[in-house]
């Protein structure tokens, strides 16, 4: 099935997408002003960004009635005459009083209202003109207010029947959208079919091109004027895009994967006597989750090639010590193993898990070690004494030099580039990559976004681990909730309390880290509560963290920097505001923080008063459930993936057209494709397959897969 794939790396673009692959300014009649424009509103500056910059929405301007039988509420095109202009009275405020057109067709009479004096200044009574817009009325006045279109009569046919609506960017309009597709369209290649036939047939989906164009240009197509024939056009061209989009994503994921299984590596076999002491000292036995997983992992590094594998965890799932046995395995072998954590606080924390469990020395590195500490350790590292490290960003430094480093562990990857994950693999010949994570990866973002690696999944909590209990409280019941807070510091509690910004915003009602600080520190003392946030200078924030783990405060007002990597087994009650303005998963990990410890512990998830019934249910399956995974594939459902930092959300990430929705409807049938198109060697593939193949190429270049249709062109 692994066919070889040579190095193909400077072959070029195909020249029939040239049109496509070129920069906007490039269509007929675009200015380079209007091009940038159109590039901001697109996300990109190439033609094909154009045309993946889909309508929102269709405006229907078909119904076309006489004044005396228009229904109001609804768009109406009308042919009317202009019967009188009335500007605004002299000395009225400029900009509060409007200009007012009144006009007939015979059957009745209406009136046009413009704020902006621009266009009615243009008019003259007796003129006949054609409007489309909103028709409202008020009192016995029939009234439309800014027609989107005005045009004299003889030139009605400019009115579209099917107005698409663009997402649009400050300075750009729509007849400039309008424009540049229409020029789009015109330089428009005949490009071959890379979906499969039967597909298409199956689901009677356009070409691609046509897909574009019902989007775009909806009155291209007359079959599409009747009934309701553009919702249906409409949903399956969207559908053809995203299967597109998806197919692009998994062919590129699918040829990763054959490359990572080609990757020569060398063979890792651990004895298990190292792994036998960690473990008599840890006290319990591994869970089932975390056997199978270590078993994974040691088949891999057993494998003559490069191991790249996400271990997924939900929280308190036990992730520390398969790293942890993992890294001993490599070290049983001979060599080094290092694990790289996103903050020292991290870092640290692993560092005293590593250091009471393993029975060889362990290594640190992090950006506040230094001086002669620092040497030493870089000797120590560089000659091979030092066999296990941990560290921060630090360990990628040029100045790093392992002996021998065999795996290398990435905690809270997503918090790492790509390229700083692939500069640590670096540090040793045929290293092996083992990247963790203790955000719940939802199973459909799992094939979008880690289809590339091999997956192993903690989906069993160890024994003995006490659910936190969670409730939903209104904001207005503040003054209940700090009485509360006072009879659990009065037990000796350590409390967390989360707020969404960081500042006091003029746009926002959302309370904010520094301002609920103040109001806290006013009422339990300012000694009682730190404040940590992601604009605090990283010391500061590191140090407020550090004294409410030593107990010197003992409220923590943070915001979602604490998300992760903070383990404070004292810490009993996770306090968070405006929790509907979080992701589901989201609030799951900040429940994570506390639990940690034997003491009973809470989570309180503060919201607004009038919260409506869906935000509601979603805060509810909180209160229902603890599992991770569960409530990740709720929250997907719910919002979209989002991109797992806490910074977006809800949205697919590094997909164009594919929505979630679209997303859990195709993406098993565009990965099966991808799998089939990518495995099968060119000699055993049949015609209707082979024949696909170029046509693929074409597919990702235009969705910006260029790794991939190297290797697919050479394949």
């Amino acid at each position: 099935m692994n066919h070889r794939v040579p190095d193909t790396t400077a072959l070029p673009a195909p020249t029939v997408l040239a049109p496509l692959l070129a920069g906007i300014e490039s269509l007929k009649g675009v200015r380079p002003a209007t091009a940038r424009l159109l590039a901001r509103a697109a996300s990109g500056p190439r033609v094909i960004d154009l045309l993946f910059h889909l309508p929102e929405s269709v405006v229907d301007r078909r119904y076309r009635p006489t004044l005396r039988v228009a229904e109001t509420g609804r768009v109406c095109t009308l042919h009317v005459t202009i019967t009188r202009i009335v500007p605004p009275a002299p000395g009225a405020a400029r900009g509060r009083r409007p200009w007012r057109v009144q006009v007939s067709d015979g059957t009745a009479e209406a009136e046009l209202v413009f704020f902006s004096p621009h266009q009615a200044r243009r008019l003259e009574a007796g003129q006949e003109i054609c409007v489309s817009g909103m028709l409202e009325r008020f009192g016995d006045r029939l009234n439309m207010a800014h027609p989107d279109y005005l045009v004299p009569a003889a030139r009605a046919g400019e009115i579209p029947l099917l107005d698409p609506v663009w997402p649009l960017t400050a300075g750009l309009f729509p007849s400039q959208v309008r424009a540049a597709v229409r020029a789009a369209f015109d330089v428009f290649p005949a490009l071959p079919e890379w979906q499969d036939a039967s597909v298409l047939a199956a689901r009677r989906w356009p070409g691609f091109e046509q897909a574009l164009r019902t989007l775009h240009r909806p009155c291209d197509f007359p079959e599409l004027l009747e009934g309701e024939a553009l919702v249906a056009a409409s949903e399956r061209a969207r559908a053809r895009l995203a299967c597109d989009d998806l197919l692009a994503q998994q062919v590129s994921m699918a040829q990763a994967r054959r490359l990572n299984r080609l990757r020569p590596g060398r063979a890792i076999v651990a004895d298990g006597s190292l792994r036998g002491v960690a473990l008599s000292r840890f006290g319990h036995e591994p869970t089932t989750a975390q056997i199978r997983a270590l078993a994974e992992i040691d088949a891999d590094l057993a494998a003559p090639r490069q191991m790249t594998r996400l271990l997924q965890g939900d929280v308190g799932a036990g992730k520390t010590l398969v790293a942890l046995l993992a890294m001993l395995g490599a070290v049983e072998a001979g060599h080094q193993a290092a694990l790289m954590a996103p903050t020292e606080i991290l870092a640290r924390q692993h560092l005293a898990t590593f250091t009471r469990l393993s029975p060889v020395p362990v290594a640190f590195l992090s950006g506040s070690v230094k001086g002669k500490a620092r040497r030493e350790t870089l000797a120590m590292i560089a000659d091979g004494t030092a066999r296990l490290v941990i560290g921060t960003h630090a360990l990628f430094q040029e100045r790093v030099v392992f002996a021998d480093l065999a795996l290398a562990v990435i905690d809270e990857q997503h918090r790492f580039g790509v390229e700083q994950r692939a500069m640590l693999g670096e540090k040793g010949p045929q290293t092996d990559v083992l990247v963790m994570t203790a955000t719940p990866i939802p199973r459909s973002l799992l094939l979008t976004q880690w289809g590339d690696m091999l997956v192993s999944r903690l989906d069993v909590k160890p024994a003995g681990r006490r659910p936190v209990r969670t409730s939903l409280h209104a904001l207005s019941a503040m003054g209940d909730l700090l009485v509360g807070m006072e009879r659990a510091l009065a037990r000796g509690a350590r409390i967390f309390w989360v707020c969404p910004l960081v500042s006091e915003s003029e746009t926002t009602d959302i309370a904010a880290a520094e301002a609920r600080h103040a109001a806290l520190s006013a009422h339990f003392g300012p000694e009682q509560v730190g404040l940590a946030h992601g604009q605090q200078d990283i010391a500061v924030r590191e140090q407020a963290i550090a004294d409410f783990a030593a107990g010197k405060t003992r409220i923590l007002v943070a915001t979602t920097v604490i998300e992760v990597g903070v383990d404070i087994p004292d810490a009993t009650v996770m306090i968070i505001e405006h929790a509907e303005r979080f992701g589901l998963a989201q609030l799951h990990q900040l429940r994570g923080r506390v639990g940690r410890g034997r003491a009973e512990s809470f989570c309180l998830l503060l919201h607004d008063s009038a919260l409506g019934q869906t935000a509601r249910r979603r805060l509810a399956l909180l209160r229902e459930t603890d599992d991770g995974f569960l409530i990740a594939d709720e929250d997907f459902r719910l919002r979209g993936g989002g991109d797992l930092t806490g910074r977006r959300q809800s949205g697919m990430p590094d997909l164009r057209l594919a929505s979630p929705l679209h997303v859990d409807m195709l993406l098993r049938l565009a990965a099966q494709d991808a799998r089939r198109i990518v495995d099968t060697p060119p000699r055993e593939a049949p015609p209707a397959l082979r024949a696909r193949g170029a046509a693929i190429s074409l597919l990702l270049d235009l969705f910006s897969r260029a790794q991939a249709v190297r290797a697919i062109r050479a394949g």
